[in-house]
């Protein structure tokens, strides 16, 4: 079985003069990735391995993510997340080793919402739903596979196990 994590960057700023790649997070966003931090330590989603976008919006969640976490998986900044469409995000996950059992991603819409969405063959249909309508900032899709190695990742081969975000865990509003 393989676990695949789809979080994507908590609540951005979009400060004047600054490119797209350098955004920090915005008060809100600081606020929501630990809340996401700690969901994923109480459920034991813990990650073999983190992929990372290289913005900084991306980094930043990332830090306050597994600040909450009781072990630190190891991270590799992965520069085709950037804004990747469907497809790319697809390939990068393909080409995973086939030791990482649980892979969580942090990045962008709307290659993640759609990635989650061409995977999903079947689940949670309530998270289904939540999913389909929005995938807000700092949302996180957990989907699972009967595979054994990523290379056999396949549109509608994965269950939907669960879509949390920040205000269906009671933590403030989804963006």
């Amino acid at each position: 079985m393989r676990r695949l994590m789809l979080l994507r960057h908590a609540k951005s700023n979009w400060p004047t003069g600054v490119a797209d790649r350098e955004r920090p997070l915005a008060t809100r966003g600081r606020e929501a990735a630990p809340v996401m931090g700690r969901y994923l330590a109480e459920e034991l989603l813990l990650p073999d391995l983190v992929l990372i976008s290289p913005a900084r919006r991306t980094l930043e969640t990332w830090d306050l993510v597994k600040a909450m976490l009781p072990e630190k998986p190891p991270s590799h900044v992965e520069p085709r997340i950037y804004e990747a469409k469907m497809e790319r995000l697809l390939h990068t996950t393909q080409e995973v080793d086939p030791g990482v059992r649980t892979l969580l991603m942090i990045g962008h819409n709307p290659g993640f919402e759609e990635l989650a969405a061409l995977l999903t063959g079947h689940g949670d249909r309530y998270a289904s739903a939540r999913m389909s309508q929005k995938y807000p900032t700092c949302g996180l899709a957990v989907l699972d596979f009967t595979i054994e190695d990523w290379r056999d990742l396949s549109p509608r081969g994965g269950r939907l196990d669960r879509f949390v975000t920040p205000a269906s865990l009671g933590e403030g509003p989804d963006e």
